[in-house]
């Protein structure tokens, strides 16, 4: 196997280009919670909930190994550009990355938090294909992103950004209702509307800041709508 073929396997794995919706829930959050932006602070919560994320993806991709060998026979690990030990390995790397990161923080509140959040990706990634209500648990996996991340800044949980982590939940269970009913269609759709609704996350991001805090971060929110749907294009986040 040749080594460009096994990177992009792992970049397939996990869902790479879906990262910048989370880079924008990080700053909606840390905004929100913290009142103000800074570098120094965000830079610590969006690696580790990158990781996280990521993490997240290799696990999911381990449970659907024996579905996607018949369903989509494509994806890394059936097609064999993934082993299920590496991704496996993965995994658990990053997750303990993740969470090692999050002790450096200035408040445990954030790590204490994690621990839930993993507790739910793995939650979600055993059992969503035969619980109806894992689209509640992959939500909730969003919500915890600003759960988290204003934990860890600031120790504490404003009335805003649970507002706006609600938004987001209802949104992502929105996505997960439309990518269901695609996969149940006889075809799938003529355009590419679920990878269009995850950039979407970070276009909603972006409107929140808006309306809540200053109008300039909704070029943020294009910015993070951009790069996720042009990077759809060679990796695929759905």
């Amino acid at each position: 196997m040749g080594i460009l073929s096994n990177i992009k396997g792992y970049l397939n794995l996990c869902r790479i280009t879906n990262l910048p919706t989370v880079w924008t829930n990080v700053i909606c959050a840390y905004i929100l919670g913290a009142g103000q932006f800074s570098w120094k602070g965000y830079l610590l919560p969006a690696l580790s909930l990158s990781l996280f994320y990521v993490a997240g993806m290799c696990l999911n991709d381990i449970c659907d190994a024996t579905h996607d060998r018949i369903a989509r026979p494509s994806r890394p690990i059936p097609s064999g550009n993934v082993s299920p030990k590496g991704a496996l390995f993965l995994a658990i790397t990053l997750f303990a990355a993740g969470a090692a990161l999050l002790l450096s923080a200035p408040y445990r509140e954030g790590f204490h938090a994690a621990i839930l959040l993993i507790a739910v990706i793995i939650w979600y990634d055993i059992s969503h294909k035969r619980n109806p209500f894992s689209v509640l648990l992959m939500a909730s996996c969003r919500f915890l992103v600003f759960v988290v991340t204003s934990l860890a800044v600031t120790g504490t949980l404003t009335s805003i950004l649970l507002i706006a982590a609600g938004i987001q939940f209802v949104y992502v269970v929105c996505i997960s209702l439309v990518a269901r009913y695609e996969n149940n269609r006889a075809t799938p759709f003529t355009i590419p509307v679920i990878p269009m609704m995850l950039a979407g996350i970070s276009l909603l991001d972006g409107i929140i800041l808006t309306v809540v805090v200053n109008p300039i971060w909704l070029l943020v929110g294009f910015g993070g709508a951009i790069l996720t749907q042009a990077g759809q294009k060679y990796v695929r986040g759905d």
